[in-house]
């Protein structure tokens, strides 16, 4: 995928995420930042939200279904608010959140592990009606190897976690671009 994002077009997608949890939590309607061409693309994406170096909510979509501002729209609130893992993000913790955003490439199947960049490569496994995604940070932030990515890309799957040496066990690969809120200082 040779998708590309300027530095203005991902502030916009941070400001954009940032203000439409802000309007969902303090029932707000602030202008959002105008778009570009290219943010009118169809992609997926995910927010993640952070507090204090944990996460708090992350939610996305996996695959294009509609323009990457609208789907940073989309999964900013479903972060914040719908993450089944977490309560709803309430006032008195906004301040202390952080928004990471991951753009998603198109998947690639995998044909030999041997070709999975830990770092560089996200991954989606999937068998039998199960799948499972992990973003290609996750692996980083916890210092896996190849064959432990691909682990515990299995159990988010559902799946025993040697699953991914079956012969019926569909691998796929991707990118992401990866940018956040404290990388770009805009917190503080």
């Amino acid at each position: 995928m040779d998708f590309t994002i300027t530095h203005k077009e991902k502030l916009i997608l941070i400001k954009t995420a940032r203000l439409v949890i802000e309007n969902h939590l303090f029932h707000k309607k602030q202008d959002l930042p105008e778009t570009t061409e290219t943010l009118k693309q169809d992609c997926g994406a995910f927010v993640t939200l952070h507090k204090k170096g944990s996460l708090r909510g992350c939610i996305g979509y996996v695959m294009a279904v509609k323009s990457l501002i609208n789907t940073i729209k989309d999964v900013a609130v479903s972060a914040a608010f719908r993450d089944p893992r977490f309560p709803p993000l309430s006032a008195d913790e906004y301040s202390e959140i952080d928004l990471e955003i991951s753009v998603i490439s198109p998947f690639e199947p995998v044909s030999s592990i041997e070709d999975i960049q830990v770092g560089k490569h996200g991954l989606m496994i999937r068998k039998a009606g199960y799948s499972g995604l992990l973003l290609p940070q996750v692996a980083t932030e916890y210092g896996w190897d190849r064959e432990t990515f691909l682990t515990h890309t299995c159990y988010k799957a559902g799946l025993s976690g040697d699953e991914w040496k079956s012969k019926d066990t569909s691998i796929e690969m991707f990118t992401a671009i990866v940018f956040g809120e404290l990388e770009m200082g805009l917190l503080g």
